[in-house]
């Protein structure tokens, strides 16, 4: 049985981000696998890289040595048989939580030598959901960027984009005048379930690789 890890960088539980991870992991799940799930905003405190070096001594090549509420999570990625990450925009990228994590992943493996350029000794697959409340379109140059950082270090990648997400079940207190809260009720009950099921098949594609 393969051990996928599913990661939602989301703070807001029940909500565009969480449901995609969750769904994503589902999919899975239906093709057998075994899924461990972190959520990273209910994790102990942690921080991106430190630049410690750390990861470049002969004794723990590869791997973050800061032991902090991300520990875990790192642990069981190096271990799992593929990788499901999502994360919402935050002012045109992943938030920093999710970024947090992708410095400690990438970064211990990257070797500063010519000879071999990655410290992996296996490849994964990887899923990589981004929701935002910009079209989906809007953020493809940005998951095109992040899917080829994790094919040089990890493997095979896809990714999803959702977006014009609902961002909150009430509009009518925040006075936002660059949203139609109709259109994106809308959208929620009638698009919104599509990208879920695509996230549904893409996590049953990545159990199957």
């Amino acid at each position: 049985m393969k051990n996928i890890v599913a990661v939602n960088a989301s703070p807001r539980m029940g909500w565009n981000t969480d449901i995609v991870v969750s769904e994503a992991a589902r999919g899975a799940e239906s093709a057998g696998a075994q899924i461990t799930r972190f959520d990273l905003y209910r994790l102990e405190s942690f921080t991106g890289c430190v630049s410690c070096f750390g990861c470049k001594r002969e004794k723990t090549l590869g791997k973050c040595v800061c032991r902090d509420g991300l520990a875990p999570a790192l642990e069981a990625i190096r271990s799992a048989d593929g990788l499901i990450l999502g994360s919402p925009n935050y002012l045109g990228d992943v938030n920093a939580q999710c970024r947090a994590l992708i410095e400690r992943l990438i970064f211990p493996l990257i070797t500063y030598k010519k000879e071999v350029r990655s410290y992996a000794e296996r490849r994964i697959p990887v899923l990589l959901l981004l929701t935002s409340n910009s079209p989906g379109a809007a953020n493809v140059e940005l998951m095109r960027r992040y899917k080829g950082l994790f094919e040089a270090f990890f493997g095979p990648t896809e990714f999803l984009t959702v977006g014009e997400t609902l961002q909150v079940n009430d509009y009518a207190p925040f006075a936002w005048t660059m949203f139609n809260a109709q259109e994106r009720q809308q959208r929620r009950e009638t698009v919104f379930p599509e990208e879920c099921r695509q996230a549904y098949e893409a996590g049953a594609r990545l159990a199957g690789e």
